[in-house]
């Protein structure tokens, strides 16, 4: 199918705190995803408190992007009490949705921020027409659907649902063993409740298996006098793939990470723009840009998959080690440029002569070599040793202002 008449799906970015939406919406972000300090998947984040928020949602809509609340807990009796004041913050505040699994929840929605669309969260599980439906007569406007879906079943449920229930799946980020992000095993083994945003990830951990009862079924384990890490899910990366999920009618694409840096908002963001903007144009002949797929190899992140979105993943986990492949450090970021020089903030130390990768918004990265390279008072230094301290490296064009200056690990 051609996708040169077609929309371009939306690009909706994770943000963790203030700082992370800025740099979502910098680096090419149609809308995104935040949760206020309660009720939201994410604990590990920072968050939002009112202020950031109203000043998030303001710097969001100024720029022309969208910003969908998170309120997909799964409350408990003693929560349910505060829900109705966060929803009228949130609606006041001018978010354009609110993101919500429980049905309670839900109803809760429709009653206290009625302006707010209602997107219905992949924690609600959906995995069929009916289901995206259900949720659709009780006033969703969009669906998120379940993880464990593949494109030809997106496809169906899309063919079977009203031409304005959006649909919305993920196509980057951590993958989840459990059905459609509902785990029990966080509560079990620590007292965390994944299912209220305070998973510690023990499917993460290293586990020995010891199998009694399915005679003449062999299991193919890697495992080490550590262990084996069979719940350790690969990270999803659809960017090759685009074109598939765009035809199947997905209209939102989602990256996972509200917990992650800000670093990889940015490279995500940047890159999945860069990929989009692409396919305008295309007329099935289609090829990810070439710097996208290397801008994604340089976050920190485990072996690639596509999820289940071709089927049954053949390259679904990682059994020798829960950690994560870091390639690159960012060094410095750029507040300015004056007389020839980007002026930056060192976060990592490094040396005059080192040449740097420089991450801009809405654009591919190019090379900056500090063959000189000054401190924030223009002396001549070998190298920058402090971070936060500023430094000065001359280039021949202005850079802009928030683009980071990367370096190679070694």
């Amino acid at each position: 199918m051609n996708s040169i008449n077609k929309t371009l799906p939306e690009l909706l970015c994770p943000a963790g705190d203030l700082t992370r939406l800025k740099t979502a919406v910098d680096f090419g972000a149609d809308a995104v995803y935040i949760a206020g300090e309660e009720f939201g998947m994410r604990t590990a984040a920072s968050n939002f408190g009112e202020s950031d928020m109203r000043e998030g949602i303001k710097y969001a809509h100024d720029h022309g992007v969208k910003v969908h609340v998170a309120c997909n807990t799964l409350p408990h009796n003693d929560e349910i009490c505060r829900i109705p004041a966060f929803l009228e913050l949130v609606q006041d505040a001018g978010a354009d949705a609110v993101i919500a699994a429980d049905l309670g929840t839900i109803g809760m929605v429709k009653k206290y921020a009625p302006k707010c669309e209602l997107h219905v969260s992949v924690q609600s599980g959906i995995v069929n027409y009916e289901t995206a439906n259900a949720f659709y007569n009780l006033g969703a406007n969009r669906v998120v659907t379940a993880r464990e879906l593949s494109l030809a079943e997106i496809a169906e449920i899309r063919a079977k649902t009203p031409k304005d229930l959006m649909i919305e799946c993920f196509a980057h980020g951590a993958m989840c063993v459990s059905f459609s992000a509902r785990c029990l095993l966080s509560s079990y083994m620590t007292g965390r409740d994944a299912n209220r945003g305070d998973c510690a990830q023990p499917c993460r951990w290293s586990y020995s298996l010891v199998e009694q009862n399915r005679e003449g079924q062999h299991f193919d384990i890697t495992e080490t006098d550590k262990g084996t890490y069979i719940l350790n899910a690969n990270d999803l990366c659809m960017a090759e793939h685009l074109q598939e999920m765009m035809d199947a009618g997905i209209g939102s694409l989602k990256i996972e990470g509200r917990a992650k840096s800000q670093y990889y908002v940015a490279v995500t963001a940047n890159a999945y723009r860069g990929a989009l903007d692409s396919l305008k144009g295309a007329n099935g002949g289609w090829q990810l840009p070439a710097w996208v797929s290397e801008e994604l190899n340089k976050i920190s992140h485990r072996t690639y998959s596509t999820g289940f979105y071709y089927g049954r993943p053949e390259n679904a986990q990682t059994y020798s080690h829960a950690g994560y492949v870091r390639d690159y450090a960012v060094a410095a970021t750029v507040d300015g440029y004056e007389d020839g020089k980007i002026i930056a903030t060192l976060k990592n130390k490094f040396w005059r002569g080192q040449e740097l990768d420089c991450l801009e918004p809405m654009s591919a990265p190019f090379t900056v070599k500090a063959d000189e390279l000054f401190d924030g008072d223009n002396n001549p230094i070998e190298n920058a040793p402090h971070p936060m301290m500023q430094i000065k490296i001359p280039y021949h064009r202005p850079v802009k202002v928030g683009s980071m200056l990367r370096m190679k690990c070694d």
